[in-house]
């Protein structure tokens, strides 16, 4: 009977997990696919906007998971020097999203997922640069074929759009910049928060931000919107549900690293770019080459040959 518990047990766990990263994968495939819909298919070309949307449904659902829901303790900035640290990540973190959601408008998802997996090489080049953190060798060996692999896709993309490409790269960079400066902000152990109560602040402070740009950089954006929102009857709904995702898929990467590690989350993240590619090839129909594909599977191969030397070679 007491062996069984456990079996039983572990069984509960293992579906719990499982549940878990089919919804994280779920979460974040679909907010990527929508981003795409909504900013290319849909008449609806307001990534700021929409950007800004994400941060308003982060900020309300971050607060009601937190102070209602308890999902995790509330932590609350110490000082004033914590809260504009927390500030500065903000900034950087809407300039990657926002960067992102531009370079859907006019770059194919498998195509925006082949140099968003670059983030890695910009990773170790701004902790060199920030804060001379070295890696070994063989580490940064494993980089070249990360870099390599997007220069051979770039080659092979057809619909390749230089201001697309150069707006892809900035937000990997960002996101890259964004991940090193607050290893740097947030490093004492007074100051550490977890990635929900991270995101409760941050969120507030991008609408803040994103609110004037919006502006403006988008003329019209809500007569746009409204005369969108009556030409299509489910775009409100739509911008609702991608919105509810953006949140979620923040919700669902913490408890994903939670309950598993943060070497499985870099492997499932891994795993996720390729199905995410697959996915949207087969959704928006958009054209791919045996020489994007190839340089694409070079990146992911580095990325995974970077993450394994990473761990041997601490």
């Amino acid at each position: 009977m007491s062996s069984s518990q456990p079996s039983s047990s572990s069984k509960k766990q293992t579906l719990f997990i499982t549940s878990l990263i089919i919804l994280w994968y779920s979460s974040n495939i679909g907010v990527l696919l929508l981003n795409k819909f909504l900013l290319s298919n849909y008449g609806f070309r307001f990534p700021i906007f929409l950007t800004m949307c994400h941060m308003s449904a982060c900020s309300l659902l971050s607060y009601i998971s937190i102070v209602f829901m308890k999902v995790v303790p509330l932590q609350q900035p110490k000082s004033r020097r914590q809260f504009l640290k927390i500030a500065t990540l903000s900034i950087v973190f809407c300039g990657s999203v926002v960067g992102g959601n531009i370079s859907l408008r006019y770059l194919a998802v498998s195509f925006n997922q082949a140099v968003g997996a670059t983030t890695p090489f910009f990773t170790a080049l701004f902790a060199y640069l920030v804060s001379f953190k070295r890696e070994a060798w063989v580490t940064y060996a494993a980089l070249v074929p990360v870099v390599a692999g997007v220069v051979i896709a770039s080659g092979g993309e057809p619909g390749f759009h230089w201001f697309g490409f150069i707006m892809c790269i900035s937000a990997t960079a960002a996101r890259a910049f964004k991940s090193v400066l607050q290893g740097i902000l947030l490093s004492s152990e007074g100051e550490k928060l977890n990635s929900m109560n991270l995101m409760l602040y941050m969120s507030p402070i991008a609408v803040i931000v994103l609110m004037p740009a919006t502006l403006m950089m988008e003329h019209n954006v809500l007569e746009e919107t409204l005369s969108v929102g009556r030409k299509h009857r489910y775009m409100w709904l739509l911008l609702f549900v991608n919105s509810t995702m953006a949140y979620s898929a923040n919700l669902l990467n913490f408890l994903v690293t939670k309950h598993t590690s943060a070497l499985t989350l870099q492997v499932l993240g891994n795993a996720k770019g390729a199905v995410a590619v697959v996915i949207s090839i087969l959704l928006f129909k958009n054209p791919v080459t045996f020489i994007g594909i190839a340089g694409y599977t070079m990146t992911v191969l580095g990325v995974v040959a970077y993450g394994e030397t990473k761990r041997r070679f601490r």
